[in-house]
């Protein structure tokens, strides 16, 4: 099996999404990534119970990607073996009436993770600046001043969502946030074999709707605003990972492996040390126990 090699799938310089492949099975058999999955997310498992006792640190995890890319599969996989107490999945879909109220980062912000947990993101704030690029009459619902209709919407205005969007991270990560940001990159033919088994498997039709072919005429729209999205917001402090995504078992592998490398280097995250007022006295406690 191929060594997963973090900076491979980090965005570090400006990418073409065209350029970069959308399927690998490094070189291992389903059985393989399966065991290799298996273990690394036990490992980050104990990872997450050392952040919850340090408690100075919260990690956010957003996915982003096509329809049928394996978000949802992904994260069920990936996070099995975490304490549940420690980790809270929010998934974005269409914002309400209440959060049109609000600015479009608020759902956002009252979505993330607590000091010691882990905050998992399907799908994220980009849908702000993806979907409403692709369909900019959505702005519309937001009720922002100076913007009456769709010719109001200029590249200055997505010029300064991204900013806003980088303010957003950098403030997050300054305050103890680690953030992880993947993007399930996924070919237009692996979609339609997905579509197409969603429409052949009975237990499969509820996760069909028509609209995903409406999307997926649209699909050079949001591949040219994913790409602008990822190389305009990667940044030292919530880099962008491109995972090939036709793969689901070694995308769900790539994702976990990256994840576990990257917190291992935290070495300041540690379990807490009791003070020595207290280590003094261990065994006048366990006494105190064994005599109740």
């Amino acid at each position: 099996m191929d060594k997963i090699k973090t900076s491979y799938y980090r965005v570090d310089a400006p990418i073409r999404l065209k350029d970069v492949p959308t399927l690998t099975n490094l070189n291992a058999s389903d059985d393989q990534l399966k065991d290799r999955l298996s273990d690394i997310r036990r490992k980050i498992g104990k990872l997450q119970d050392v952040l919850y006792a340090h408690g100075k640190y919260s990690v956010l995890v957003c996915f982003q990607g096509m329809d049928t890319a394996g978000k949802d599969s992904l994260i069920r996989e990936v996070f099995k073996d975490f304490n549940s107490r420690g980790v809270v999945v929010h998934s974005f879909k269409t914002p309400t009436s209440i959060q049109k109220k609000q600015d479009y980062l608020w759902r956002h912000y009252i979505a993330l993770p607590a000091r010691g947990k882990f905050g998992v993101f399907n799908r994220s704030h980009y849908e702000n600046v993806l979907v409403t690029r692709v369909h900019p009459e959505y702005i519309l619902g937001e009720h922002l001043p100076g913007v009456d209709s769709v010719e109001d919407i200029t590249d200055a205005f997505w010029h300064e969502r991204f900013e806003q969007i980088k303010a957003f991270e950098r403030h997050l990560a300054q305050n103890g946030t680690i953030i992880f940001k993947f993007f399930l990159h996924l070919s237009k033919e692996e979609q339609k074999n997905r579509l197409l088994r969603r429409l052949r498997l009975e237990e499969k039709n509820w996760k069909f709707s028509p609209d995903d072919l409406k999307e997926r005429t649209l699909w050079d729209k949001y591949q040219q605003y994913y790409e602008e999205a990822i190389n305009i917001t990667s940044t030292d402090h919530a880099p962008w990972y491109i995972i090939p995504a036709d793969n689901k078992k070694a995308a769900r592998t790539i994702v976990a492996d990256i994840m576990y490398d990257e917190l291992k280097e935290r070495k300041d995250i540690k379990y807490p040390v009791l003070g020595e007022e207290v280590r003094a006295k261990l065994d006048v406690y366990k006494k105190q126990l064994h005599h109740e």
